[in-house]
């Protein structure tokens, strides 16, 4: 029996045990190949990662905490190689265009900044989302205090008509892997 994480009550639900226990396996391999060897692992698809759920699976928190780390230490490797084979000007050049295009997103209106769900279909709430990127945007042009953390842990109510999901989920996908980027 793996005691990798600990484990959920038997009543409650947490991560599939099997499925994190291949994936730490295949990102163990990954990680200790060769830099610059072709994958199909890396930070974004760390960050991205999703597990089903059973009865006394892994903690949640325990997992995901593991995951962000895990996907700092692939970043931070794939950042090094980067800039080995490129340098340090198209690293950040690269960064700085993703960090343009977050702008861009950013500076548009309140209740405009992503695609609305449907009348009748859930999305994020824009209000709060809204609020929320008026943070990232004084973190971007300010240089205002925000950690990986908030940005990954972000919670938003849903709400009829609000925003995409989807888009939105995607868009902080962005603004994480720019902030790693830059570290």
């Amino acid at each position: 029996m793996s005691s990798t994480f600990p484990r959920t009550r038997k009543s409650r639900r947490g991560y599939d045990i099997d499925e994190v226990e291949e994936f730490l396996e295949e990102a163990r391999r990954v990680y200790n190949a060769e830099p610059g060897a072709p994958t199909v692992l890396g930070s974004d698809e760390i960050r991205r990662t999703a597990f089903s759920l059973q009865k006394g699976g892994y903690s949640p928190a325990h997992v995901d905490a593991a995951l962000e780390r895990l996907e700092d230490a692939f970043a931070s490797r794939e950042r090094e190689y980067a800039r080995q084979v490129s340098g340090d000007e198209a690293w950040f050049g690269a960064a700085r265009r993703n960090a343009k295009d977050i702008i861009d997103r950013l500076g548009r209106p309140a209740g405009q900044r992503f695609r609305r769900a449907g009348f009748l279909t859930d999305g994020y709430d824009r209000k709060q989302v809204d609020r929320f990127a008026d943070r990232l945007s004084d973190y971007f042009l300010r240089a205002s205090p925000m950690s990986i953390d908030e940005v990954r842990t972000v919670a938003f109510r849903p709400k009829k008509g609000g925003y995409r999901e989807a888009q939105v989920d995607y868009f902080l996908d962005s603004v994480v892997a720019v902030m790693v980027a830059v570290r």
